[in-house]
C-alpha cells in the first residue's frame, strides 16, 4: 500500500544553548503538561533547514524570501539579462506582486517566496500576449490554462513545494498560492527546564580595570522532540508531477517525492539553528530518528506531557527515546494503526513490533527511498 503521509520524530539533546529567542532576547518556551518548556519555532528550523549547506548541494538554491521589490529586481535583472531584456523582467515582477517594482525603495504588502524561474515563465507568457495586448486579467487566464507547466517552473523553489507560500497582492495571490506539503511543528523539551542566565563582559585589553561592557543571556540545555509530517501527494502536486490532489500518482512521481522525503530526514536530524552558535557551540546530532508511512499524520508529542524525569544517574536522553517507543506502542495497539515504521537510534534500545531497527541514518534513508521496504 502506498501510504500518503510520513511521520517524522526526532529526538536530539543539545548541550547548553539559546537557539531561538524572543523579541525580549530570551529563550522561545512553551507551557506543556503544566511545566515551562524550551522550544524552538518551525520558522526558525525551516529557515535552518533551507538556508543549509545540505540543501543547496542536494535540492538546490532554496526561494529569495523578501518584501523588498526594487532588491529583488535587481537581483532578477542580473541573474536573467541574458535571456530576457531589462524591461520584460520588470513588467513580469510588476505582475507577479501588483506594485510597481521599480518604484524607489519599492516594497511588497508583506514577505513572500520569489523563484527566478517563476518570473522567466512570466516573462515567456508575456510575449506570448504581445500581438494581442498584454494585461493582467489576460495573463492570469493563460496561467490558469497550463497550471501544471507553471508549476513545474515553481518546482526550481522546492522549499516553497515544502512549506507553501501565501500571497495578499498581485497574480501571485490569484494564481502563485502554494498549499504547503511539509507540516513542521515547533520544537519543545521533553522535559521540564529551568534556564540559566549568563552574566558576560567584554573586556577591554587597553583598559586596567573593568570591562566595557556587562550583558546577560539565557540559556539552557535540553532533549527535544522535533515532529514533522509530509504529505507525498500534495508534494507531487506542487512539483508539477502531478495535475491535482485526485490525480493518480505514478511510479515515477512517488519515486521522486520519497527521494526529497529522504533528504529532509536528513535535514531534520542533522541541522540546526545558528543562533548564539559562536558562543554555545552546540552543535548536536540527533540521538533517534523515527519514520512512520501513515494514512494521517500523527504526532508523538504527548509522549512527553508528563515531563520526562532524569535518570536517577543524571541525563533525559536515555529516558526520552524508552518513553518515545513506549507511546508509540500505545498509540498503535489503542487504534489499531498499521504503519510502516523504522529508526535509527545512537543507543541499543529493546523495539515495539511494528517498529524496524536500521543501524544508521543512510540506512534509514534508503529505507524512506524504496517506499519503506528492507
Amino acid at each position: 500500500m502506498n501510504e500518503n503521509f510520513i511521520n517524522f520524530h526526532i529526538l536530539i539533546s543539545h548541550s547548553p544553548s539559546c537557539l531561538n529567542r524572543d523579541d525580549m532576547n530570551m529563550q522561545k518556551s512553551a507551557i506543556f503538561g503544566g511545566k515551562r518548556r524550551v522550544r524552538v519555532s518551525s520558522q526558525s528550523l525551516k529557515r535552518t533547514m533551507r538556508t543549509s549547506d545540505y540543501y543547496r548541494q542536494h535540492l538546490g538554491e532554496p526561494s529569495i524570501r523578501t518584501n523588498h521589490l526594487a532588491d529583488f529586481q535587481h537581483q532578477a535583472i542580473a541573474a536573467l539579462s541574458d535571456r530576457y531584456d531589462e524591461n520584460l523582467i520588470k513588467q513580469a515582477i510588476d505582475y507577479i506582486s501588483g506594485k510597481d517594482s521599480s518604484a524607489d525603495k519599492a516594497k511588497d504588502d508583506a514577505v513572500a517566496a520569489w523563484v527566478l524561474e517563476e518570473v522567466a515563465y512570466f516573462c515567456d507568457q508575456i510575449k506570448k500576449l504581445e500581438a494581442e495586448g498584454v494585461d493582467a486579467k489576460k495573463l492570469q487566464k493563460l496561467i490558469e490554462k497550463d497550471g501544471l507547466a507553471f508549476r513545474q517552473a515553481m518546482a526550481n523553489g522546492l522549499d516553497i513545494a515544502l512549506s507553501g507560500r501565501m500571497a495578499t497582492s498581485g497574480l501571485m495571490s490569484e494564481v502563485g498560492k502554494i498549499d504547503g506539503a511539509l507540516a513542521v511543528a515547533h520544537a519543545i523539551t521533553t522535559h521540564a527546564v529551568d534556564a540559566d542566565i549568563d552574566w558576560f563582559t567584554a573586556v577591554d585589553d587597553l583598559q586596567d580595570l573593568g570591562s566595557a561592557h556587562l550583558g546577560t543571556q539565557e540559556f539552557s540545555s535540553g532533549v527535544f522532540y522535533r515532529y514533522a509530517s509530509l504529505n507525498l501527494k500534495q508534494l507531487q502536486v506542487n512539483l508539477g508531477l502531478l495535475p491535482d490532489i485526485k490525480a493518480e500518482e505514478t511510479a515515477d512521481s512517488r519515486a521522486k517525492a520519497l527521494d526529497i522525503a529522504a533528504h529532509v530526514l536528513h535535514l531534520l536530524a542533522t541541522e540546526v539553528p545558528s543562533a548564539k552558535q559562536q558562543s554555545f557551540a552546540a552543535h548536536n546530532l540527533a540521538d533517534l530518528a523515527l519514520v512512520s508511512f501513515s494514512v494521517q499524520p500523527i504526532s508523538l508529542a504527548n509522549a512527553f506531557e508528563k515531563p520526562i524525569q532524569a535518570d536517577p544517574k543524571g541525563g533525559f536522553r536515555e529516558a526520552s527515546l524508552k518513553e518515545l517507543n513506549a507511546y508509540w506502542d500505545k498509540i498503535h495497539r489503542g487504534y489499531g494503526l498499521h504503519e510502516r515504521c523504522a529508526e535509527f537510534s545512537l543507543e541499543a534500545l529493546s523495539l515495539p513490533d511494528g517498529i524496524t531497527a536500521k543501524p544508521s541514518l543512510p540506512e534509514l534513508e534508503n529505507w524512506l527511498r524504496n517506499n519503506g521496504q528492507a
